[in-house]
């Protein structure tokens, strides 16, 4: 098999992995609007294998070029793809691409779920500890945190 039939493959199993992953993320965002968030661990546990394969061929795909003439430094693989005029698999590169942005998009959708999520309980802890009404401090990442008169701020 030659080093573009290689890559030819490995794209196509990319392509195949990430419609996968974003039927994945749509679950994921489906079970974070709900209730019953147990199917989560399931969910994050694929997340995770697909990412795992996807990386393991970004690598190969990376010695694959390599063999054939691609620097790193030189830019995007992409341009250098398509300057090999092999149409094909430049096509294939194109869509892996346009396919792994789309899950990213999906991915920062949830994790902005996931974000007002954390924001809520976070609410709902502070009222059941009573400090709802208590001055709040911004910590260094821009998360609000409650100052209790139990709060030590310095000692002598």
């Amino acid at each position: 098999m030659t080093t573009i039939d290689e890559l030819k493959t490995l794209l196509s199993e990319d392509i195949r992995q990430l419609d996968t992953l974003a039927d994945v993320l749509s679950q994921e965002s489906q079970v974070l609007s709900s209730a019953d968030i147990k199917p989560l661990e399931d969910i994050t546990a694929k997340k995770d294998d697909i990412l795992g394969q996807i990386r393991a061929r970004a690598k190969q795909k990376i010695h694959l070029l390599v063999s054939m003439g691609y620097r790193p430094d030189a830019g995007e693989p992409s341009r250098f793809i398509r300057a090999s005029g092999q149409d094909d698999l430049y096509r294939l590169w194109k869509a892996a691409d346009e396919k792994m942005r789309a899950c990213q998009d999906l991915n920062q959708l949830n994790g902005r779920v996931v974000g007002h999520l954390q924001k809520r309980l976070n609410k709902l802890t502070e009222i059941f500890r009573g400090a709802s009404a208590q001055q709040k401090l911004y910590g260094a990442k821009g998360e609000q945190t409650s100052v209790s008169n139990r709060t030590i701020l310095a000692s002598a």
